[in-house]
């Protein structure tokens, strides 16, 4: 089986790093080939542009594809959603310079804009009453309203500082993007699905802990009411008298408070780790 992933770019690094802890690191190969095995003998990397995985995987050259949502709209093939990784988060927005009069879409009317995803901005402008003309741009998208190219943009945006050096201003937001798994339709196989839940298993453990801890067994509820845990927490007897062992998964933007709250009920020995991947 093949997964299609970036060969470059900002999201290349991070969707290497998420398959290595997934447990499918990518084999050593040399520098520029297609084609990389994975420590399952059974799945193989293919790296290509971002923007040219969605024709991969709906060709078939690929059953599974790695890219942002924004590639996959442009380029207007079905795929199937299967999962959204959290990284490569940006907004495709509408923008014009802050010096114009243009405050909403309707003052586009007659008007040109610039873009380099002209299928999304035509399918943007047909929820709508207003018709520009879209001229399709590869690169420098924020300057062709200075040069008089374009009355207004549609064009990516992560924290705007852009959008902001060079004057212009969001009039509307067109799509909020993130990096996804993709699949072919009707891609069933046994090992697509367990990548999914590789994948899936290191995202559910991403800002989470695991915690460990003694406490007194008369006093369990009152230490369940402070960490309910995963479907509530795992109890084992230890050999101790009244004692037991408590482990549970919590939000590690929780874990001070829960340790302040739990030693209050009488926990000791608390231990606090690191998760690596949690399939629930």
């Amino acid at each position: 089986m093949r997964i299609a992933v970036p060969n470059k770019g900002r999201l290349h690094d991070p969707t290497v790093d998420l398959l290595d802890r997934a447990g499918l690191s990518i084999e050593p190969t040399a520098d520029r080939q297609l084609y990389a095995d994975t420590v399952d003998p059974d799945i193989t990397v293919l790296f290509a542009r971002a923007a040219d995985i969605p024709e991969y995987v709906a060709d078939g050259a690929a059953d599974l594809g790695i890219t942002g949502l924004d590639q996959v709209r442009e380029s207007g093939v079905d795929l199937e959603d299967r999962l959204d990784l959290g990284y490569g988060e940006c907004r495709l927005v509408l923008a014009a310079p802050e010096e114009d009069d243009v405050a909403s879409v309707a003052d586009l009317a007659g008007k040109t804009v610039a873009t380099e995803f002209p299928r999304i901005a035509r399918e943007y402008f047909a929820e709508t009453t207003v018709d520009p003309d879209i001229v399709e741009v590869s690169g420098a998208t924020e300057l062709t309203p200075h040069v008089e190219m374009a009355d207004a943009i549609i064009d990516i945006t992560s924290t705007g500082t852009t959008l902001r050096v060079n004057r212009l201003e969001i009039v509307d937001e067109v799509l909020a993007s993130s990096v996804r798994l993709f699949a072919r339709p009707g891609v069933e196989s046994e090992k697509a699905s367990q990548v999914e839940t590789a994948l899936d298993s290191v995202i559910a453990a991403e800002d989470k802990r695991y915690l460990m801890l003694n406490a007194p067994a008369d006093r369990l509820d009152d230490i369940e009411d402070v960490i309910p845990g995963l479907g509530g927490p795992t109890v084992l007897d230890v050999d101790e008298p009244n004692t037991v062992a408590v482990h549970a998964v919590v939000p590690e933007r929780e874990v001070f408070q829960t340790i302040t709250d739990l030693k209050e009920k009488g926990a000791s020995d608390v231990l606090v780790t690191e998760i690596e991947r949690l399939v629930e």
